[in-house]
């Protein structure tokens, strides 16, 4: 199980490991219901863990607006695992994306300082 809190904006805060090689940085992303990649990064963290580009892909907004992220190849420590996976270089804070939650229960008391819960479903 791995847990985090909930900020004072109201924002669910989960601490992530990303490695590249014997590069690793521990990074306060926000969990966002609303973005279906694994993880997003400044492109500042990107370039300082080094991270190699693999491709371009279109991707949705928020506001329905379309733009084009380029996406990087990664590896994270996840529930004490380690697992590569596709990184979106992203000009926002750190977003933790549906796809790396597949398989997880996610729960939260949403008052500034409340848990934040994610424990793998029995049944994987």
């Amino acid at each position: 199980m791995m847990q985090g809190f909930v900020n004072e904006s109201e924002e669910a805060i989960i601490a992530v490991v990303v490695r590249n090689g014997t590069k690793l940085r521990s990074v306060d992303a926000v969990i966002d219901t609303g973005f279906t990649g694994f993880l997003s990064l400044p492109i500042s963290m990107i370039d300082a863990l080094g991270l190699a580009w693999s491709y371009r892909d279109r991707g949705t907004l928020g506001d329905g607006s379309e733009t084009l992220f380029d996406i990087y190849e990664g590896t994270v420590i996840w529930d004490g695992k380690i697992q590569a996976i596709e990184i979106n270089a992203a000009d926002t804070e750190p977003l933790l994306g549906m796809r790396i939650l597949q398989g997880y229960r996610l729960q939260l008391d949403n008052v500034p300082g409340g848990l934040v819960k994610i424990e793998i479903l029995p049944d994987r």
